[in-house]
């Protein structure tokens, strides 16, 4: 008989993840009742959200450095049915691995043209495309010689934007994954693999850029792992 399924989602506090002894809430969470908000929007127009939003290498006047890529999938419920018209918002360090942020002293150079931010909307099928750059690892003060694997930070919008969901994919083969406790913080391995793309050469465009498929399971035994808080 097998025993027990690891849980899914990362806890509020994972030791090995320093920062979460701090930010761990001390009691139960409480959930208020859905009001009208909640209920009834947001809804999103053509004129809200343009096509030229998910293409990240496009929101400056010149090119930006590092490794093109095309990232798609496709965002489903535990019954494999889409998820339609809703918002992915999409954010990360550029290929140097720095953030455009003023907290961000990692010293590794800015690239004027990438501002690492990108929104789109999943279509009548479930599926998101954007274009965007590889980023770079970078270092981090949780543990002695620490780095984060490269990875691209995703949110989820539900009928509100307090019905949020946020994750990470990170790419196939990356050596860092031993020592990362974001990564590690999900316990079951078989989630763990979820929250890694896989290279996609259907997607690959010729002289162009390369491909990776990241689908996104919103609930259900293969449910894509999320970070109940939103802040790591």
């Amino acid at each position: 008989m097998p025993g027990p399924r690891e849980p899914l989602d990362p806890p509020y506090r994972f030791d090995d993840y320093r920062s979460t002894r701090l930010r761990s809430p001390r009691q139960a969470l409480v959930v208020p009742p859905p009001g009208l908000t909640e209920l009834t929007g947001p809804r999103f127009g053509d004129g809200d959200v343009r096509d030229t939003d998910a293409d990240l290498t496009m929101h400056s006047d010149g090119e930006p450095i590092g490794e093109r890529i095309v990232v798609h999938g496709r965002v489903t419920d535990r019954d494999g049915r889409p998820v339609r018209r809703s918002l992915i918002e999409l954010w990360q360090a550029n290929a140097a691995g720095r953030y455009v942020h003023t907290i961000d002293r990692h010293p590794a150079p800015l690239d004027p043209h990438f501002t690492g931010a990108g929104r789109g909307l999943t279509d009548d099928d479930g599926r998101y495309r954007f274009t965007t750059i590889k980023p770079g690892p970078y270092p981090w003060r949780n543990h002695d010689n620490a780095w984060r694997p490269a990875h691209l930070h995703f949110s989820l919008f539900g009928r509100a934007f307090s019905q949020r969901l946020v994750t990470q994919m990170y790419f196939p083969g990356d050596p860092l994954f031993f020592q990362d406790p974001i990564y590690n913080s999900v316990r079951d391995e078989q989630a763990r693999k979820r929250l890694i793309s896989a290279y996609d050469h259907s997607a690959t465009t010729s002289e162009w850029a390369t491909g990776y498929r990241f689908d996104i399971v919103l609930d259900g035994a293969d449910a894509t792992p999320f970070e109940e808080d939103g802040d790591r």
